[in-house]
């Protein structure tokens, strides 16, 4: 029996239905924001809600079944526990006085098991496996970003606060002013009101007296200070971004066709064939530790003749 819906919660007509219910949901949830259509359609809105949860709750009960004499294996797909609490919570709500306005936004949610699709196709696995890959290195791309911000926000403050209090009054707002300038979102704006002073450019008369503002024109200083941190900010750190991702690509792809070379040899085993792939990696390896070796010998080579060199 449990072959069956094992069968079915496995079959793509299941699948394809789940995922076309899901973005029935979507328009549902989307359609419940306009209120007037809400109120005038409320009826059909609901029986489209209790549809969806209907099949959501089949899909669950099929799910569990497939599992035969192990129901509880169910609940180790992290996926599955999120549909069990959204169809419990959708199931509960006439019972507990929730009022379950969030609950249609939380029922939108099953739409990001559209991700299922990351383990069908190839490609969108290797940028998936790539981004979780790169989150450790990110880490520390992100806190010399944060040095980054950190250092030139307390500098702006110090050296701007005064003639431009609107974007460097405080440390947090510094440095919410070196993101939009990181961005590149009208840049030179900040840029020329610290270049020729707050009464000169960017501040109206109202505002000069609304802020406090004590104009003062700096016209080489904020040039470098911003143009600097556009460069360091912009061109450096995020092509280091770009690197690490680069870098994280390069192991998923090596990842992948190593998964995919022993799927290949446990669906159609060559002897021959396989042995010859791993001979080429072993000779590539080998040849790698040659480079390292013969590196060696070169830096003790120069070592050597350095020191006889000296008298």
């Amino acid at each position: 029996m449990s072959k069956k819906f094992s069968q079915i919660s496995q079959s793509n007509f299941f699948k394809r239905f789940v995922i076309c219910t899901i973005l029935l949901a979507a328009i549902v949830v989307g359609a419940q924001t306009y209120k007037n259509f809400a109120a005038e359609h409320t009826l059909i809105l609901n029986l489209l809600d209790q549809f969806i949860l209907i099949v959501f709750l089949l899909e669950v009960i099929i799910k569990i079944l497939a599992e035969g004499r192990r129901p509880f294996d169910y609940f180790k797909n992290p996926w599955n526990i999120f549909d069990f609490l959204i169809v419990t919570a959708c199931l509960l709500e006439p019972l507990l006085d929730f009022g379950g306005e969030f609950l249609p936004v939380l029922r939108l949610a099953r739409i990001l098991r559209v991700l299922r699709l990351v383990t069908a196709i190839p490609k969108l696995q290797l940028l998936v496996t790539c981004l979780l890959k790169s989150l450790p290195s990110m880490f520390y791309v992100s806190i010399l970003l944060f040095l980054l911000f950190y250092i030139y926000g307390t500098l702006a403050v110090f050296f701007y606060g005064e003639n431009d209090p609107i974007h460097f009054r405080n440390l947090q707002t510094s440095i919410l002013t070196l993101f939009r300038v990181v961005t590149l979102e009208d840049w030179t704006d900040v840029m020329y009101i610290n270049m020729y002073g707050a009464d000169a450019y960017g501040y109206s008369h109202a505002d000069l007296l609304s802020w406090q503002a004590v104009p003062s024109a700096s016209p080489v200083g904020a040039a470098i200070f911003f143009v600097s941190f556009v460069l360091i900010g912009t061109m450096i750190v995020l092509n280091l971004v770009i690197g690490v991702i680069m870098n994280s690509m390069e192991e998923s792809n090596k990842e992948i066709s190593i998964r995919e070379e022993m799927n290949r040899r446990n669906k159609n085993p060559e002897p021959i064939r396989d042995s010859m792939h791993d001979l080429h990696e072993q000779m590539e390896k080998l040849s790698k530790e040659m480079h390292v070796i013969k590196k060696m010998i070169e830096e003790q080579n120069s070592s050597k003749r350095k020191k006889s060199l000296l008298p």
